[in-house]
């Protein structure tokens, strides 16, 4: 499959957007991790901004940074919305709540525990109704989303906005599933070249098992191994090299995927 990529959005600790983080990523500057800073759309009404959750700020934030740089229109774009885990403070909460005698369970926390919440305040603060798919594939949540955002493409001959996000649980839920840090990123999608595309991507799967590409920065690579929707990296540092290795992403058990890019100027 081939998409061309338009746009990136980037959120995650020490990484405060993609052309701030470009230089790191292409490796001439050294990593240093730092709190991931996110905060609610102010697209979202009032009330929807109160109510979003960490899931939600990385969505909107990652996700508008990269509609933004391919010049797209978010109210028509259809979306995939990628994560490992969904929106970990609130099964927290949630099963907290459970636990009591009580057993009473907010109904904001209740709304929020579905797997397609971002995706449900993104077309109330985009007022989009493009088709959007959300789904999980535990460590391989972003090479799951990619493969379904590029089949769109290819399929439907449309751009497509991929969206990927994971945050850490909190104890004791996170010993259980470990998610080093919170992290979010976006892809703009498109089957044909435009005036501002970054790259072109070769997508083929692979039935077999490959090492996947890793990142020289051993913070990076930390980075990379500790948060699922962080598998993207090697993606990320490939589009900003001329040329650049074929990056390889662990997929399902015994598979994986490999992209050749190719940069657009």
């Amino acid at each position: 499959m081939r998409a061309f990529v338009e746009g990136i959005g980037l959120v995650g600790p020490g990484l405060n957007g993609w052309q701030a983080s470009r230089a790191l990523l292409a490796g001439g500057q050294a990593y240093r991790p730092a709190p991931t800073s996110v905060s609610a759309s102010t697209l979202l009404p009032a009330a929807e901004r109160r109510r979003a959750g960490v899931p939600v700020k990385l969505a909107l934030a990652a996700g508008l940074e990269a509609i933004e740089a391919a010049r797209r229109d978010a109210a028509s774009l259809a979306t995939v919305f990628a994560s490992s885990s969904g929106d970990c403070d609130n099964v927290h909460a949630m099963c907290e709540s459970l636990a009591t005698p009580e057993r009473q369970v907010s109904p904001t926390r209740f709304h929020n525990s579905v797997h397609n919440a971002a995706a449900g305040y993104w077309s109330i603060a985009t007022q989009c109704r493009a088709p959007s798919t959300s789904l999980c594939c535990h460590d391989s949540s972003f090479a799951a989303g990619l493969l379904d955002a590029a089949s769109q493409v290819a399929v439907d001959g449309n751009p497509v906005a991929l969206i990927v996000y994971d945050h850490p649980y909190p104890a004791p839920l996170g010993t259980a599933r470990p998610i080093g840090a919170t992290f979010g990123a976006a892809l703009v999608l498109a089957p044909q070249a435009s005036a501002g595309a970054i790259a072109l991507l070769d997508i083929e799967f692979e039935p077999q098992q490959a090492r996947a590409t890793r990142m020289d920065d051993p913070g990076l690579e930390a980075l990379r191994i500790g948060v699922p929707a962080a598998r993207c990296l090697p993606l990320l540092a490939a589009l900003t090299r001329r040329p650049s290795e074929p990056v390889i992403l662990e997929y399902v058990t015994g598979t994986h995927l490999r992209m050749a890019v190719t940069p657009c100027d």
